[in-house]
Protein backbone atom coordinates (compact mmCIF):
# COMPACT_ATOMS: atom_id res chain seq x y z
CA UNK A 1 0.00 0.00 0.00
CA UNK A 2 1.17 3.85 -0.46
CA UNK A 3 2.64 5.46 2.29
CA UNK A 4 1.05 8.12 3.22
CA UNK A 5 3.19 11.58 3.60
CA UNK A 6 3.19 11.91 6.91
CA UNK A 7 4.84 8.57 6.83
CA UNK A 8 7.28 8.93 4.24
CA UNK A 9 8.36 11.79 6.49
CA UNK A 10 8.49 9.67 9.63
CA UNK A 11 10.33 7.09 7.87
CA UNK A 12 13.56 9.40 6.17
CA UNK A 13 13.20 11.03 9.95
CA UNK A 14 14.05 7.73 11.57
CA UNK A 15 16.92 6.82 8.98
CA UNK A 16 20.29 7.66 10.43
CA UNK A 17 22.05 7.83 7.44
CA UNK A 18 19.75 10.66 5.93
CA UNK A 19 20.53 14.14 6.78
CA UNK A 20 20.44 17.84 5.09
CA UNK A 21 18.63 21.08 4.41
CA UNK A 22 15.71 22.92 3.53
CA UNK A 23 15.90 26.05 1.51
CA UNK A 24 12.17 27.49 0.19
CA UNK A 25 11.52 30.46 -1.35
CA UNK A 26 8.33 32.32 -2.54
CA UNK A 27 5.64 30.28 -2.12
CA UNK A 28 7.26 27.07 -1.40
CA UNK A 29 6.96 26.83 2.30
CA UNK A 30 5.43 23.49 2.76
CA UNK A 31 8.01 20.55 2.21
CA UNK A 32 9.80 21.21 5.47
CA UNK A 33 6.06 21.09 7.23
CA UNK A 34 5.68 17.52 6.97
CA UNK A 35 8.49 16.63 8.26
CA UNK A 36 8.34 19.00 11.62
CA UNK A 37 5.07 17.54 11.95
CA UNK A 38 6.32 13.77 11.47
CA UNK A 39 8.14 12.57 15.15
CA UNK A 40 12.04 12.48 14.93
CA UNK A 41 12.68 15.51 12.90
CA UNK A 42 15.78 15.68 14.62
CA UNK A 43 17.54 12.92 12.60
CA UNK A 44 16.47 14.53 9.21
CA UNK A 45 17.16 18.19 9.41
CA UNK A 46 19.81 19.88 10.09
CA UNK A 47 18.69 23.80 8.95
CA UNK A 48 16.08 25.38 7.26
CA UNK A 49 15.66 28.52 5.70
CA UNK A 50 12.64 30.84 3.82
CA UNK A 51 13.92 33.67 2.14
CA UNK A 52 10.95 34.88 0.91
CA UNK A 53 11.79 38.66 0.23
CA UNK A 54 13.41 39.04 -3.38
CA UNK A 55 16.39 41.44 -1.47
CA UNK A 56 17.43 38.64 1.34
CA UNK A 57 16.75 36.11 -1.61
CA UNK A 58 19.56 38.15 -3.73
CA UNK A 59 21.86 38.20 -1.11
CA UNK A 60 22.09 35.01 -0.48
CA UNK A 61 21.84 33.44 -3.68
CA UNK A 62 22.91 36.43 -5.90
CA UNK A 63 20.53 38.34 -8.22
CA UNK A 64 18.26 36.75 -10.44
CA UNK A 65 16.66 37.95 -13.32
CA UNK A 66 13.39 35.36 -12.50
CA UNK A 67 12.91 33.90 -9.02
CA UNK A 68 11.34 31.19 -10.03
CA UNK A 69 13.07 29.31 -12.59
CA UNK A 70 15.92 26.54 -13.34
CA UNK A 71 18.73 29.00 -12.70
CA UNK A 72 17.65 30.56 -9.61
CA UNK A 73 17.32 26.64 -7.94
CA UNK A 74 20.53 25.86 -8.93
CA UNK A 75 22.28 28.68 -7.41
CA UNK A 76 20.38 27.76 -4.09
CA UNK A 77 21.52 24.44 -4.42
CA UNK A 78 25.13 25.33 -5.11
CA UNK A 79 24.92 27.21 -2.09
CA UNK A 80 23.21 25.18 0.48
CA UNK A 81 24.73 21.74 -0.53
CA UNK A 82 28.39 23.67 -0.04
CA UNK A 83 27.38 24.90 3.34
CA UNK A 84 26.05 21.85 4.43
CA UNK A 85 29.33 20.17 3.53
CA UNK A 86 31.81 22.67 4.80
CA UNK A 87 29.67 22.51 8.43
CA UNK A 88 29.12 18.86 8.58
CA UNK A 89 31.58 16.80 6.30
CA UNK A 90 34.26 17.02 8.87
CA UNK A 91 31.83 15.73 12.13
CA UNK A 92 29.62 12.81 10.75
CA UNK A 93 30.60 12.98 6.64
CA UNK A 94 32.00 8.77 7.29
CA UNK A 95 28.52 7.74 7.98
CA UNK A 96 25.87 9.83 6.59
CA UNK A 97 24.32 10.45 3.32
CA UNK A 98 24.06 14.71 2.86
CA UNK A 99 21.03 16.42 0.80
CA UNK A 100 19.98 19.48 0.67
CA UNK A 101 15.80 20.21 -0.63
CA UNK A 102 15.28 23.53 -2.72
CA UNK A 103 12.44 24.91 -4.59
CA UNK A 104 11.12 28.30 -5.59
CA UNK A 105 7.42 28.55 -6.29
CA UNK A 106 4.90 30.71 -7.94
CA UNK A 107 1.48 30.04 -6.58
CA UNK A 108 -1.78 31.74 -6.83
CA UNK A 109 -1.27 35.55 -5.82
CA UNK A 110 -3.93 38.09 -4.11
CA UNK A 111 -6.14 38.55 -7.67
CA UNK A 112 -3.61 36.96 -9.45
CA UNK A 113 -4.64 34.53 -12.22
CA UNK A 114 -1.35 34.02 -13.92
CA UNK A 115 0.64 30.36 -14.45
CA UNK A 116 1.52 28.59 -10.99
CA UNK A 117 4.39 26.62 -10.87
CA UNK A 118 7.50 25.76 -9.38
CA UNK A 119 11.12 24.61 -9.72
CA UNK A 120 12.23 21.81 -6.85
CA UNK A 121 15.86 20.21 -7.04
CA UNK A 122 17.55 17.91 -4.25
CA UNK A 123 21.39 17.25 -4.34
CA UNK A 124 22.50 14.39 -2.56
CA UNK A 125 25.16 11.33 -1.79
CA UNK A 126 23.97 7.88 -2.94
CA UNK A 127 26.16 6.83 0.19
CA UNK A 128 28.23 8.53 2.56
CA UNK A 129 31.44 10.16 0.94
CA UNK A 130 29.95 9.92 -2.25
CA UNK A 131 30.19 13.02 -5.34
CA UNK A 132 27.14 14.73 -5.20
CA UNK A 133 23.78 13.68 -7.46
CA UNK A 134 20.88 15.90 -8.84
CA UNK A 135 17.72 15.31 -9.33
CA UNK A 136 15.17 18.66 -10.65
CA UNK A 137 11.43 19.06 -11.86
CA UNK A 138 9.42 21.07 -12.90
CA UNK A 139 5.78 21.34 -11.69
CA UNK A 140 2.72 22.82 -12.70
CA UNK A 141 0.23 23.56 -9.76
CA UNK A 142 -3.37 23.37 -11.27
CA UNK A 143 -5.67 23.92 -7.99
CA UNK A 144 -7.55 26.84 -7.82
CA UNK A 145 -6.98 27.80 -4.38
CA UNK A 146 -3.69 29.13 -3.03
CA UNK A 147 -4.16 27.01 0.29
CA UNK A 148 -4.33 23.62 -1.68
CA UNK A 149 -1.49 24.32 -4.25
CA UNK A 150 0.39 24.68 -1.39
CA UNK A 151 -0.58 21.29 -0.13
CA UNK A 152 0.01 19.57 -2.83
CA UNK A 153 3.50 21.25 -3.49
CA UNK A 154 4.38 20.03 0.38
CA UNK A 155 3.16 16.46 -1.22
CA UNK A 156 5.51 16.27 -4.19
CA UNK A 157 8.30 18.02 -2.14
CA UNK A 158 7.92 14.97 0.17
CA UNK A 159 7.70 12.48 -2.28
CA UNK A 160 10.62 13.79 -4.28
CA UNK A 161 12.99 13.38 -1.13
CA UNK A 162 11.45 10.31 -0.48
CA UNK A 163 12.36 8.83 -4.02
CA UNK A 164 15.50 10.02 -4.08
CA UNK A 165 16.21 7.44 -1.15
CA UNK A 166 13.83 5.10 -2.13
CA UNK A 167 12.92 4.93 -5.87
CA UNK A 168 16.22 5.75 -7.56
CA UNK A 169 17.39 2.49 -8.67
CA UNK A 170 13.50 2.56 -10.52
CA UNK A 171 12.17 4.84 -13.28
CA UNK A 172 8.57 4.05 -13.60
CA UNK A 173 8.50 3.60 -9.59
CA UNK A 174 10.31 7.26 -8.89
CA UNK A 175 8.14 8.79 -11.37
CA UNK A 176 4.62 7.37 -9.98
CA UNK A 177 5.93 7.92 -6.26
CA UNK A 178 6.40 11.64 -7.29
CA UNK A 179 2.19 12.23 -7.54
CA UNK A 180 1.15 9.52 -4.67
CA UNK A 181 -1.20 10.91 -2.10
CA UNK A 182 -3.10 13.74 -4.43
CA UNK A 183 -5.69 12.90 -6.80
CA UNK A 184 -5.07 13.68 -10.78
CA UNK A 185 -5.41 16.80 -11.86
CA UNK A 186 -3.94 18.98 -9.08
CA UNK A 187 -0.41 18.72 -10.37
CA UNK A 188 1.61 18.24 -13.63
CA UNK A 189 5.32 17.35 -13.84
CA UNK A 190 6.08 18.17 -17.42
CA UNK A 191 10.33 17.70 -16.59
CA UNK A 192 12.41 16.14 -15.04
CA UNK A 193 16.45 15.35 -14.68
CA UNK A 194 18.84 13.12 -13.10
CA UNK A 195 22.45 14.73 -13.20
CA UNK A 196 25.88 13.97 -11.70
CA UNK A 197 27.41 11.11 -9.86
CA UNK A 198 25.89 8.15 -11.09
CA UNK A 199 23.96 9.39 -14.03
CA UNK A 200 26.95 10.33 -16.48
CA UNK A 201 25.52 8.01 -18.64
CA UNK A 202 21.41 8.17 -18.11
CA UNK A 203 19.07 9.43 -21.25
CA UNK A 204 17.03 12.08 -19.41
CA UNK A 205 14.44 11.75 -22.74
CA UNK A 206 13.69 8.22 -21.23
CA UNK A 207 12.58 10.45 -17.92
CA UNK A 208 10.26 12.70 -20.63
CA UNK A 209 9.05 9.12 -21.91
CA UNK A 210 7.73 7.75 -18.61
CA UNK A 211 6.32 10.93 -17.42
CA UNK A 212 3.95 10.93 -20.40
CA UNK A 213 3.89 7.27 -20.32
CA UNK A 214 2.99 7.84 -16.67
CA UNK A 215 0.38 10.62 -17.83
CA UNK A 216 1.86 12.98 -15.08
CA UNK A 217 2.13 15.24 -18.32
CA UNK A 218 0.33 15.31 -21.87
CA UNK A 219 3.88 16.25 -23.52
CA UNK A 220 7.43 17.14 -23.00
CA UNK A 221 10.05 17.75 -25.02
CA UNK A 222 13.81 18.04 -26.07
CA UNK A 223 16.46 19.80 -28.13
CA UNK A 224 18.55 18.48 -30.64
CA UNK A 225 21.31 18.35 -28.29
CA UNK A 226 19.12 15.80 -25.98
CA UNK A 227 18.70 18.20 -23.56
CA UNK A 228 15.09 17.75 -22.04
CA UNK A 229 13.47 21.33 -21.47
CA UNK A 230 10.59 23.29 -19.67
CA UNK A 231 8.18 23.75 -22.94
CA UNK A 232 7.00 26.84 -21.32
CA UNK A 233 10.55 27.99 -21.42
CA UNK A 234 11.45 26.83 -24.81
CA UNK A 235 7.86 28.14 -26.50
CA UNK A 236 7.37 31.07 -24.49
CA UNK A 237 6.17 33.87 -27.15
CA UNK A 238 7.57 31.77 -30.06
CA UNK A 239 5.44 30.91 -33.56
CA UNK A 240 5.57 26.80 -33.63
CA UNK A 241 5.17 24.53 -36.86
CA UNK A 242 4.63 21.51 -35.98
CA UNK A 243 5.01 17.92 -38.09
CA UNK A 244 3.00 15.30 -37.02
CA UNK A 245 4.15 11.91 -37.65
CA UNK A 246 4.91 8.48 -36.75
CA UNK A 247 8.74 8.89 -37.87
CA UNK A 248 8.43 4.94 -38.24
CA UNK A 249 11.21 5.65 -40.19
CA UNK A 250 12.14 9.06 -40.29
CA UNK A 251 11.58 9.57 -43.98
CA UNK A 252 13.02 12.26 -46.68
CA UNK A 253 9.39 13.35 -46.94
CA UNK A 254 9.32 14.22 -43.47
CA UNK A 255 12.15 16.83 -44.51
CA UNK A 256 10.21 17.70 -47.60
CA UNK A 257 7.08 18.29 -45.72
CA UNK A 258 8.84 20.73 -43.04
CA UNK A 259 10.73 22.29 -46.32
CA UNK A 260 7.54 23.14 -48.03
CA UNK A 261 5.57 24.54 -44.98
CA UNK A 262 7.73 26.63 -43.63
CA UNK A 263 7.81 28.73 -46.45
CA UNK A 264 4.21 29.22 -46.50
CA UNK A 265 4.20 29.46 -42.54
CA UNK A 266 6.73 32.40 -42.43
CA UNK A 267 5.58 34.39 -44.91
CA UNK A 268 2.66 35.01 -42.95
CA UNK A 269 4.61 36.59 -40.24
CA UNK A 270 6.42 39.61 -38.81
CA UNK A 271 10.00 39.88 -39.78
CA UNK A 272 10.54 39.67 -35.60
CA UNK A 273 8.46 36.54 -35.76
CA UNK A 274 10.02 35.09 -38.32
CA UNK A 275 13.30 34.68 -36.71
CA UNK A 276 11.89 33.31 -33.78
CA UNK A 277 9.78 30.64 -35.24
CA UNK A 278 10.28 26.82 -34.11
CA UNK A 279 9.88 23.88 -35.72
CA UNK A 280 8.52 21.00 -33.81
CA UNK A 281 8.54 17.18 -34.54
CA UNK A 282 6.02 15.49 -32.62
CA UNK A 283 6.32 11.65 -31.65
CA UNK A 284 2.94 10.77 -30.51
CA UNK A 285 2.44 7.95 -27.65
CA UNK A 286 -0.25 6.22 -29.52
CA UNK A 287 2.71 5.57 -32.25
CA UNK A 288 5.06 3.89 -29.71
CA UNK A 289 2.55 1.57 -28.32
CA UNK A 290 3.95 -2.40 -28.77
CA UNK A 291 1.70 -4.74 -26.81
CA UNK A 292 0.83 -3.35 -23.89
CA UNK A 293 3.40 -0.91 -23.62
CA UNK A 294 6.18 1.79 -24.94
CA UNK A 295 9.50 -0.03 -26.33
CA UNK A 296 11.47 2.46 -24.92
CA UNK A 297 14.52 1.68 -27.56
CA UNK A 298 12.28 2.27 -30.55
CA UNK A 299 11.16 5.52 -28.53
CA UNK A 300 15.02 6.62 -28.69
CA UNK A 301 15.56 5.48 -32.36
CA UNK A 302 12.81 7.69 -33.79
CA UNK A 303 14.67 10.27 -31.08
CA UNK A 304 18.00 10.09 -31.98
CA UNK A 305 17.05 10.30 -35.79
CA UNK A 306 15.01 13.49 -35.53
CA UNK A 307 17.54 15.17 -33.57
CA UNK A 308 20.47 14.08 -35.60
CA UNK A 309 18.97 16.11 -38.18
CA UNK A 310 19.01 19.05 -36.46
CA UNK A 311 15.16 19.06 -35.07
CA UNK A 312 13.78 19.62 -31.94
CA UNK A 313 11.20 16.84 -30.60
CA UNK A 314 8.06 16.68 -28.61
CA UNK A 315 6.80 13.99 -27.14
CA UNK A 316 3.10 13.59 -26.41
CA UNK A 317 -0.07 11.87 -25.60
CA UNK A 318 -2.52 14.22 -27.35
CA UNK A 319 -3.83 12.20 -29.85
CA UNK A 320 -6.60 14.37 -30.75
CA UNK A 321 -5.57 17.59 -32.77
CA UNK A 322 -7.63 20.07 -30.66
CA UNK A 323 -5.50 18.74 -27.78
CA UNK A 324 -1.70 19.06 -28.97
CA UNK A 325 -3.35 22.56 -30.24
CA UNK A 326 -4.44 23.86 -27.04
CA UNK A 327 -1.18 22.34 -25.20
CA UNK A 328 0.76 25.11 -27.49
CA UNK A 329 -1.24 27.74 -26.89
CA UNK A 330 -1.11 27.23 -23.52
CA UNK A 331 2.68 28.28 -23.58
CA UNK A 332 2.40 30.67 -26.89
CA UNK A 333 0.51 33.62 -28.10
CA UNK A 334 1.65 33.46 -31.73
CA UNK A 335 0.84 31.70 -34.53
CA UNK A 336 0.83 27.92 -34.68
CA UNK A 337 0.93 25.91 -37.96
CA UNK A 338 0.35 21.81 -38.01
CA UNK A 339 2.12 19.60 -41.01
CA UNK A 340 0.10 16.75 -41.59
CA UNK A 341 -0.50 13.85 -44.54
CA UNK A 342 -3.35 13.45 -46.45
CA UNK A 343 -3.84 10.61 -44.20
CA UNK A 344 -3.73 12.27 -41.21
CA UNK A 345 -6.26 15.03 -42.78
CA UNK A 346 -8.45 11.65 -43.64
CA UNK A 347 -8.62 11.22 -40.05
CA UNK A 348 -9.68 14.17 -38.81
CA UNK A 349 -13.17 13.76 -39.85
CA UNK A 350 -13.73 10.49 -38.13
CA UNK A 351 -15.65 10.16 -35.19
CA UNK A 352 -13.55 8.73 -32.78
CA UNK A 353 -11.62 11.58 -32.26
CA UNK A 354 -14.72 13.96 -31.38
CA UNK A 355 -16.69 11.00 -29.70
CA UNK A 356 -15.96 12.74 -26.29
CA UNK A 357 -17.22 16.04 -27.17
CA UNK A 358 -20.73 17.50 -26.63
CA UNK A 359 -20.47 19.31 -29.83
CA UNK A 360 -19.06 16.07 -31.54
CA UNK A 361 -16.97 17.32 -34.99
CA UNK A 362 -17.82 20.98 -34.80
CA UNK A 363 -16.40 20.87 -31.48
CA UNK A 364 -13.85 19.37 -32.11
CA UNK A 365 -12.85 21.75 -35.13
CA UNK A 366 -13.88 24.67 -33.11
CA UNK A 367 -11.44 24.15 -30.22
CA UNK A 368 -8.37 22.87 -32.60
CA UNK A 369 -9.37 26.44 -34.86
CA UNK A 370 -10.28 28.38 -32.14
CA UNK A 371 -6.79 30.45 -31.40
CA UNK A 372 -5.85 30.86 -34.97
CA UNK A 373 -4.36 27.46 -35.47
CA UNK A 374 -3.33 26.49 -39.63
CA UNK A 375 -3.13 23.68 -40.63
CA UNK A 376 -0.74 22.86 -43.74
CA UNK A 377 -1.57 19.32 -45.88
CA UNK A 378 1.31 17.74 -48.02
CA UNK A 379 -0.06 16.08 -51.02
CA UNK A 380 0.11 12.19 -51.62
CA UNK A 381 0.68 10.24 -54.68
CA UNK A 382 -1.47 7.07 -55.69
CA UNK A 383 1.46 5.11 -57.45
CA UNK A 384 -1.01 2.59 -59.33
CA UNK A 385 -3.17 5.37 -61.28
CA UNK A 386 -0.92 8.17 -60.54
CA UNK A 387 -3.41 10.12 -59.26
CA UNK A 388 -2.33 13.15 -57.36
CA UNK A 389 -4.42 14.27 -53.62
CA UNK A 390 -3.86 17.80 -52.52
CA UNK A 391 -5.34 19.40 -49.56
CA UNK A 392 -7.67 21.05 -52.51
CA UNK A 393 -8.80 17.94 -54.30
CA UNK A 394 -9.51 15.79 -50.95
CA UNK A 395 -12.64 14.27 -50.70
CA UNK A 396 -14.45 15.32 -47.46
CA UNK A 397 -17.00 13.12 -46.33
CA UNK A 398 -20.17 13.70 -47.59
CA UNK A 399 -22.00 15.29 -44.67
CA UNK A 400 -18.80 17.79 -44.09
CA UNK A 401 -17.87 18.73 -47.54
CA UNK A 402 -19.24 22.72 -47.14
CA UNK A 403 -17.59 22.47 -43.74
CA UNK A 404 -14.05 21.57 -45.09
CA UNK A 405 -14.39 24.12 -48.18
CA UNK A 406 -15.22 26.69 -45.64
CA UNK A 407 -11.66 26.06 -44.01
CA UNK A 408 -10.25 26.15 -47.30
CA UNK A 409 -11.18 29.23 -48.38
CA UNK A 410 -10.90 31.07 -45.28
CA UNK A 411 -6.90 29.62 -45.04
CA UNK A 412 -7.50 27.68 -42.39
CA UNK A 413 -6.48 24.88 -44.45
CA UNK A 414 -3.74 25.78 -46.73
CA UNK A 415 -2.12 22.66 -49.22
CA UNK A 416 1.76 22.36 -49.35
CA UNK A 417 3.26 22.16 -53.06
CA UNK A 418 5.26 19.47 -53.94
CA UNK A 419 6.78 18.47 -57.07
CA UNK A 420 9.06 15.47 -55.76
CA UNK A 421 7.06 12.22 -57.21
CA UNK A 422 9.81 9.71 -55.73
CA UNK A 423 9.26 10.72 -52.32
CA UNK A 424 5.30 11.33 -52.56
CA UNK A 425 4.48 7.61 -53.57
CA UNK A 426 6.37 5.86 -50.87
CA UNK A 427 4.98 5.88 -47.04
CA UNK A 428 6.84 4.16 -43.97
CA UNK A 429 5.58 0.97 -44.33
CA UNK A 430 6.27 0.68 -48.23
CA UNK A 431 10.10 1.34 -46.61
CA UNK A 432 9.79 -1.56 -44.34
CA UNK A 433 9.00 -4.28 -47.31
CA UNK A 434 11.04 -2.40 -49.74
CA UNK A 435 14.22 -3.58 -46.69
CA UNK A 436 12.89 -6.76 -46.33
CA UNK A 437 12.56 -7.63 -49.99
CA UNK A 438 16.26 -6.43 -50.30
CA UNK A 439 15.62 -3.35 -52.84
CA UNK A 440 18.06 -0.88 -52.35
CA UNK A 441 15.84 1.83 -53.59
CA UNK A 442 14.86 2.08 -49.87
CA UNK A 443 17.91 4.39 -48.92
CA UNK A 444 16.67 6.74 -51.57
CA UNK A 445 13.24 7.40 -49.20
CA UNK A 446 15.56 7.87 -45.97
CA UNK A 447 18.18 10.16 -44.21
CA UNK A 448 21.35 8.44 -43.95
CA UNK A 449 21.49 8.92 -40.52
CA UNK A 450 18.00 6.78 -40.33
CA UNK A 451 19.34 4.00 -42.06
CA UNK A 452 20.10 2.22 -39.06
CA UNK A 453 16.69 2.60 -37.45
CA UNK A 454 14.95 2.17 -40.05
CA UNK A 455 17.04 -1.64 -40.78
CA UNK A 456 16.06 -1.83 -37.27
CA UNK A 457 12.85 -1.85 -37.05
CA UNK A 458 11.91 -3.39 -40.52
CA UNK A 459 13.54 -6.58 -38.96
CA UNK A 460 10.79 -6.21 -36.38
CA UNK A 461 7.75 -5.92 -38.56
CA UNK A 462 8.78 -9.07 -40.89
Amino acid sequence: MTQTTLEKAQELNLDPMVYGTFAEIGAGQETTNHFFRASGTAGMVAKTISAYDMTMSDAIYGQAERYVSAARLSSMIEHEYAILLERLAPKRGENTTFFSFCNTVRARGWQDNGECHGWLGIRFQMKPGDPPSDVVLHVRLLDVRTIDQMEALGVVGVNLIHSVFRHRGHLQKFVESLVDNLVPGRVEVDLLKFTGHGYGFFDNRLCALQLVESGLTDATMFLPSGEVVQPAEALYRHPVLLLRGSFDPVMKVHLKMLEQARDGFVNSLSDTDRVSAIELCEISMHNLLRGRGVDPVDFLDRADALQSLGKTVLLSRCAEFHRIAAFLHRYTNKPVGIILSIGLLNELFKPKWSEKLAGGLLESFGRLFKEGVTLHVFPWKNRRNGELVTADTFRAPEDSVHLYRHFLANGRIQSIPCEDDFVLSYTGRDVCRMINAKDEDWHKLVPEVAWTMAERHAKLRE
